[in-house]
């Protein structure tokens, strides 16, 4: 992917949560790829048992980010599988629901607010130490475009995604003088189920076809497109490499540059 960068991070030491499939299990990959030694977690069972015994520097957990104690526990189990931190990718999130505000139930704001920030704070307590006792390294927020602009119809989603702009600059506040580097990642629609479960619950609540709503999302970015979850990899390898050691406290998108996310 960058010539002659076969060991961007080599010996380095990953934390990635929901990491058994979708945009974590493709940064695993490229950290791998590149000498990186992975410590994975995921609410799906099946997926982390998938996972199990696939790459001698792959590392798999079945985790609850929700449950402040289980990540405790789980950071314990990666220092002692890996040794130490150097890199951690907060990758957990949740869709939400797809509806107006009066009309979404209170656990399900509090579900959506569990999982998209207060997950990505209990993950960042607990890597700090161990990040310090490096004597540096990184941490990715996964936010999204949704975290730039208001978004009709998710708007537990979108609170917690702009909260975590917030949290990323603080952070890096925070942390710049241990040397840890703290951004978040914005990307516009990442081509998967997830999001085709968005538009299918979107386009009912509009009452339009599901072609529709993929056509809308698809014009909210001047490139008018989607991305894949190796397009935010990429940029999350670049960002926790020496590539990317001036860069901190930015929330950058990986959208094709979205304008709007009004709709049509």
């Amino acid at each position: 992917m960058f010539s002659g960068s076969a060991s961007l991070l080599q010996d380095k030491r990953v934390v990635i949560t929901a990491g058994g499939s979708g945009i974590g299990l493709s940064i695993a990959r490229y950290f791998m790829d590149h000498g990186a030694t992975v410590c994975v977690c995921d609410l799906d069972g099946v997926a982390v048992k998938a996972l199990e015994g696939s790459h001698n520097k792959l590392h798999a957990f079945v985790v609850d980010v929700s449950d402040p104690e289980a990540v405790r526990t789980f950071f314990l189990s990666a220092e002692r599988a890996m040794g130490g931190l150097d890199i951690l990718v907060n990758n957990a999130g949740i869709a939400g629901p797809t509806a107006l505000c009066e009309d979404i139930e209170i656990d399900e704001w509090r579900h959506t607010i569990e999982v998209d920030l207060n997950a990505q704070f209990y993950c960042t307590k607990y890597a700090i130490p161990l990040l310090k006792a490096a004597g540096g390294g990184s941490i990715v927020m996964m936010a999204s475009n949704a975290a730039l602009f208001g978004y009709p119809l998710r708007s537990p989603y979108t609170a917690a995604k702009w909260a975590l702009i917030g949290l990323t600059k603080t952070l890096a506040m925070e942390l710049g003088p241990h040397r840890i580097r703290v951004n978040a990642l914005c990307p516009c629609s990442v081509e998967g189920p997830r999001i085709d479960g968005v538009i299918e619950r979107e386009a009912a609540n509009r009452g339009v076809s599901a072609d529709k709503v993929r056509d809308d999302y698809q014009r909210q970015s001047s490139l008018r497109t989607f991305v894949s979850s190796g397009d935010v990899a990429a940029m999350a390898l670049f960002l926790v490499s020496h590539l990317g050691a001036k860069i901190s406290g930015q929330a950058i998108g990986v959208d094709g540059h979205t304008e709007s996310l009004a709709q049509s």
